[in-house]
């Protein structure tokens, strides 16, 4: 009857994770008795449900029990034992350990360049705000939160609730409080090769500069206007890349006809990453999400982008 997750179960060989997921999480039991886990893979597979329909962990396990499409993606029958919150949300926390959502994520990319599913043609970098809940915080508290102290008087409990890597960024006249997702797409498949976490106030020219890398050498690189500046392009240029970036107007020396007419041709290229973000941003609803902290912000990322190149990889192969 056309279930997307049908179809994105069948493209998938979920067992490229296991190994990655078992060196990681797999631990020797301490004693005698005890409840078995459940499987790693399962368990990363309700993750993945989770970005794919932007769930809270209360509201995952409900719809688990809930919905039999749910139920047939991960292998389970009405009468399985189905993991509560509190157990995925132990799991996701587990997946800080080992930076293991960063190797899922190139685990499955090395399949993608095996498949020749990244070609290599030219890149295309840009990024996107992940807000988070706004902090209700004294100036002084703020004071010592941006000097990269945590305030005295907070106590144990409320550190735990208190997100201090997240920071504001006023754009279009709006304000922001979050975290910023930095990708760098295979301009031809539109897979996103690499991705950069950081807090919003990183300029988006500085988030992306560890993602030019020398195995781009001699590509076309493509990116919006605010891709300028020294550091950027010693790096384009430290790792030869063609710089394919927007021209830039300023106050007393505006773009001439013939360079908008330049940027229009580029933008044809450069406006494929919008498809990426239309992804994440309706599918997934990943302009907000709600960890505390840094860690748990590129896990929550990293899943979106993973969870997007495996529904990218299911409707390439099966069109």
């Amino acid at each position: 009857m056309g279930d997307p997750l049908e179809r994105l179960d069948k493209a998938i060989d979920w067992s490229l994770f296991s190994a990655t997921l078992n060196k990681h999480l797999r631990a020797e039991a301490s004693g005698p008795g005890g409840r078995p886990p459940f499987d790693y893979v399962m368990m990363f597979k309700i993750l993945i449900l989770q970005e794919y329909f932007g769930l809270r962990d209360e509201r995952l396990e409900f719809q688990i029990t809930d919905r039999f499409s749910f139920m047939r993606f991960l292998g389970l029958q009405t009468y399985s034992k189905v993991p509560d919150s509190n157990t995925i949300w132990h799991f996701r926390e587990r997946l800080k350990e080992g930076n293991v959502v960063r190797q899922l994520f190139e685990r499955f990319n090395k399949q993608l360049k095996k498949h020749n599913l990244i070609v290599n043609k030219g890149k295309i970098v840009d990024a996107s705000i992940v807000q988070v809940p706004r902090q209700r915080n004294t100036r002084e508290e703020n004071q010592s939160i941006k000097e990269g102290e945590i305030p005295e008087s907070w106590s144990g409990k409320k550190r735990s609730h208190k997100d201090t890597g997240a920071r504001w960024l006023k754009k279009n006249k709006l304000n922001f409080y979050g975290y910023k997702n930095h990708i760098k797409v295979d301009s031809k498949s539109k897979f996103v090769d690499a991705y950069c976490v950081t807090d919003s106030s990183v300029h988006d020219s500085l988030g992306v500069v560890p993602l030019l890398i020398k195995k781009d050498r001699g590509q076309p690189l493509y990116g919006d206007n605010a891709y300028s500046g020294e550091p950027f392009e010693e790096k384009g240029s430290k790792v030869k890349m063609k710089n394919k970036t927007h021209d830039k107007g300023y106050r007393g020396n505006p773009l001439t006809s013939k360079r908008k007419k330049i940027n229009t041709t580029k933008s044809s290229v450069r406006a494929r990453v919008e498809h990426v973000f239309g992804f994440l941003h309706q599918a997934t609803r990943g302009l907000i999400i709600r960890p505390v902290g840094m860690a748990r912000a590129e896990i929550k990322i990293g899943l979106k982008n993973l969870t997007y190149n495996l529904c990218r990889y299911s409707f390439i192969t099966q069109r």
